[in-house]
């Protein structure tokens, strides 16, 4: 039986035992393997675990649904970054979204992704979305290039969600750029009054926070109001910058979960409270706002 190990920090890796390739190349951004693992049919870009059977709604769900409860009023208009699986597009428009803007450099790996996952988009609803057949059109540009355009044409977005491969800041990944304070200042230019923008932030394990400290300090100095939620049932964290001025009451807005038109079934309010706190480790290398 194959298998292969996939670094989780320095010196320190978890090994996949690998049941069956569904797909191993390289498109013209990164090295893709999708196989089937104890986790069921699992996404790897450069190594590194995406998404799977087994975890993937418990990751999404961590991802959209705090940044849902963040928004003072149902998003209508939303802009996703990355996320090749398709799921976010999906939970955004499950909650009355009308118009969600899929934006992915890589078109190979999305297709392969609606070709292969038993999740997220299938091949039939990735062609109606690329030929903008419903609330959902997936353009596969670059998202730096991308959010320069709309704001030139002065877009607007309730809600903006970068989902990314972790920031990789001693290798020279494109997707850095992404994680930059110049790109979350566009990003906050794009939002409407009441808009929020969604990051995945890294780990929040006490071996791997670095990434995860970085981006919330470098969205601290974008947003005067900002919140996180971290998923220990997975193993990755997620930030909030909201456009929104003055302090922001985080327990209050997930509160407001019985009244989502999208419900989980992954998380509850005790999992949103208890994840609402950013680590001891990371709080303790910014400033008291956090």
């Amino acid at each position: 039986m194959e298998s292969f190990d996939e670094p989780l920090g320095q010196g320190l890796w978890r090994r996949w035992q690998v049941h069956d390739v569904l797909f191993r190349g390289a498109t013209s951004y990164q090295d893709v393997l999708i196989a089937v693992t104890e986790h069921g049919v699992t996404l790897f870009c450069d190594g590194e675990r995406q998404s799977s059977e087994l975890s993937q709604l418990t990751y999404h769900e961590a991802l959209m649904v705090p940044a849902l409860l963040m928004c003072s009023r149902p998003p209508e208009q939303v802009l996703i970054v990355g996320s090749s699986e398709g799921v976010a597009s999906r939970i955004a428009v499950e909650s009355g979204a009308l118009l969600v803007d899929h934006v992915d450099i890589d078109a190979q790996c999305v297709q392969l992704c609606a070709e292969h996952l038993p999740y997220g988009y299938t091949s039939a609803e990735l062609v109606a979305a690329c030929t903008g057949q419903g609330p959902v059109t997936v353009h596969y540009q670059d998202g730096h290039a991308w959010v320069e355009r709309a704001l030139r044409e002065d877009r607007r977005y309730d809600l903006i969600v970068i989902d990314l491969p972790d920031e990789q800041p001693d290798a020279p990944a494109q997707h850095n750029r992404l994680y930059d304070t110049p790109y979350l200042q566009m990003c906050r230019d794009l939002l409407t009054s009441t808009g929020v923008l969604a990051i995945q932030a890294g780990c929040p394990t006490l071996w791997r926070n670095d990434t995860l400290a970085a981006s919330v300090n470098r969205l601290q100095q974008v947003f005067s109001s900002t919140g996180f939620y971290a998923c220990y049932e997975h193993e990755w964290a997620f930030a909030f910058g909201l456009a929104e001025t003055g302090p922001l009451d985080v327990i209050a807005r997930f509160n407001r979960l019985p009244d989502l038109p999208y419900q989980p079934s992954t998380l509850d309010l005790a999992s949103l409270v208890s994840g609402a706190v950013l680590p001891y480790h990371v709080r303790s290398r910014l400033s008291p706002a956090w």
